[in-house]
């Protein structure tokens, strides 16, 4: 995989800490600090995207009420209930 170099500030704590966890595991600070930062992205990229997705349904009129979604939910919250419960 191609790579490219960035250049970040972090307080000294979090560069001691990383530095620990670099020992620790036998990794490291660039492979750790690469993997968090990936991480991040993917997580925060997939959080603006769901938003997205969801802005773009309000506009097409992809929406349930909300007595209806929380009724579905109801219904899914009692049939785990009476599954906990059922005899085996």
């Amino acid at each position: 995989m191609e790579s490219t170099t960035l250049t970040i500030r972090v307080p000294v704590q979090v560069r001691d800490k990383l530095a620990r966890i670099a020992s620790g595991t036998r990794r490291s600070k660039s492979y750790l600090a690469a993997e968090a930062v990936a991480a991040y992205v993917e997580r925060e990229l997939a959080i603006i995207e769901g938003i997205q997705e969801g802005m773009a349904d309000i506009a097409a009129g992809r929406t349930v009420s909300h007595a209806q979604a929380m009724a579905e939910l109801r219904a899914v919250v009692d049939e785990i209930e009476q599954a906990k419960t059922a005899p085996r």
